[in-house]
């Protein structure tokens, strides 16, 4: 029988650690997905590579998921190549070649 070798494991367990995942909170009822009541308070869980503890409470389904997906900070656009002369109002600005 082949068995994974225990560095292996170990490796694929320690890259899930520091995972989150959104819990709805529940007095006594099963679990239910996500999109069920929105409006209800979840708890925020992560992972440490055995069990999953507490991390926060939010109120509401979209602080969960702002908590859980932050938008990523992209840096302002930069300025391209000024227009071309010519007339027309659906001018494309050039794009310098690429090179290869």
């Amino acid at each position: 029988m082949d068995e994974e070798p225990l560095a292996d494991f170990a490796e694929r367990r320690d890259a899930r650690i520091g995972r989150l995942r959104a819990v709805p909170v529940v007095d006594g009822r099963a679990p239910r997905a996500a999109h069920v009541s929105p409006a209800e308070p979840r708890v925020v869980e992560r992972w440490n590579g055995h069990v999953w503890e507490m991390h926060a409470v939010v109120p509401d389904l979209a602080a969960a998921k702002a908590l859980l997906y932050p938008v990523p900070r992209t840096p302002p656009p930069a300025e391209g190549p000024p227009l071309g002369k010519g007339p027309g109002r659906h001018r494309k600005p050039r794009v310098p070649p690429t090179g290869t």
